[in-house]
Parts: C-alpha cells; structure tokens; sequence
C-alpha cells in the first residue's frame, strides 16, 4: 500500500468510502433519500474539499457547516450517525492507504465530525 498522495488517491479514497456509506442501513438514507447525491457529480466535489485539507490547495469554496445543518434541518442528524461516517472513513482509509497523509486525514475527519457535532446537532 501506499501513501494518499495526489487527487485521484483522493477520488479513489472516496469512492470506496462512499460504496460503504450509500448502503449502511444506518447513514445511507441520508444520501440516497435525503442528499439525495448524484455521487458522479459529488465526487470531484469531495475531492476538491480534502484536497484542500489534506494538501492545502484546491478549489473548495462551500460552507461545509451550514451544508451539515442545512440536511440535519431535512432529517435530524445525531451522534450514531457521525460515528458510523468515522468508521466507515477510518476503514476505507486503513483498507487503500498507509502513511503520513492516510494518517493526517483520519485525524482531519475526526476533527471535522466533532466540530460539526458541536455546531449542527
């Protein structure tokens, strides 16, 4: 295995994170039925955002927080369904990739899902 180490790592990476996420019987109505994401056209945007947290440079422009609460106001958001998104992650990162970035990013999702803990529930 080897380290995340350019965009298409990314794209790979969520990819087979979102292959675990869309059919959890837990989180995955929450982006099949509520989302209700195109995951062609959800990909690159993903890319674009950890591209920006794990290499510092990127497009991503959205807010991610009002994105969380904005679905959390459509289909209430709760602390089971930040816990099976971290594993699902950590996973799907342990699965593909080893190494500094693999590290760094696990630590950066876990941040995030705190934060938006904090901020959207």
């Amino acid at each position: 295995m080897k380290d995340i180490q350019t965009r298409e790592d990314l794209l790979y990476l969520m990819n087979q994170f979102y292959n675990k996420l869309l059919v959890d019987p837990i989180v995955g109505y929450i982006f099949t039925e509520v989302a209700k994401i195109d995951l062609e056209k959800h990909l690159p945007v993903l890319a674009d955002f950890w591209e920006q947290a794990l290499f510092h440079r990127g497009s991503y422009k959205n807010n991610v927080l009002q994105i969380h609460h904005n679905l959390h106001l459509k289909s209430t958001l709760n602390k089971k369904h930040f816990e099976v998104w971290l594993n699902h992650f950590y996973n799907s990162v342990d699965e593909n990739f080893i190494g500094g970035n693999a590290e760094k990013i696990k630590t950066k999702a876990l941040s995030i899902a705190t934060v938006m803990q904090l901020k959207v529930l």
